[in-house]
């Protein structure tokens, strides 16, 4: 099992978008590399610094890191600073956030491709992880709760798997 951290704007639709694959075996919405205390969801709100983010584990024998971030790519707008959607500031940021050197690679394999597709500089952290902050239990799978939840990612991407378009 293997670990990454993804942070494309507001992670409830996140979360729901990378849940939809195959070999994804658990996330977890949190706020990551902000200060190293533990905010609140309304100090993430007030641009305490932490990126709204989904912790991913996965089993890359099911689904490599490339084809995760060839999804989440597909899921972002790589170019916007600070915003996705109609969702803006700070905690919108996007980012990769690793905590295994060795994913590296990999990593800028996938975000040099995306850059230079874009044919610009891409507006995506690649980071190490600093720290990760678990969310409230009630953003936890928060568009499975209230399916009519706001979403910046279109539906139809949140249906990839059930439309048969993987």
């Amino acid at each position: 099992m293997k670990e990454i951290y993804l942070a494309g704007g507001c992670f409830w639709g996140m979360q729901k978008f990378i849940d939809q694959f195959d070999g994804v075996l658990h996330t977890e919405t949190g706020y990551a590399n902000g200060p190293d205390t533990a905010p609140a969801y309304e100090d993430v709100c007030r641009s305490s610094g932490h990126a709204e983010t989904v912790r991913i584990s996965y089993d890359e024998e099911k689904i490599t890191l490339t084809k995760l971030l060839e999804y989440y790519f597909m899921a972002i707008d790589p170019l916007s600073v600070n915003r996705q959607g109609e969702d803006t500031g700070i905690q919108y940021r996007t980012g990769i956030y690793y905590t295994d050197e060795d994913q590296l690679p990999e990593i800028m394999s996938v975000y040099n491709a995306e850059q230079e597709k874009a044919g610009q500089q891409l507006a995506v952290e690649v980071k190490p992880l600093a720290n990760f902050f678990a969310a409230e239990e009630y953003h936890q799978k928060y568009l499975d709760k209230n399916p009519g939840g706001y979403c910046h990612i279109p539906a139809r991407l949140l249906k990839l798997k059930e439309s048969g378009n993987l």
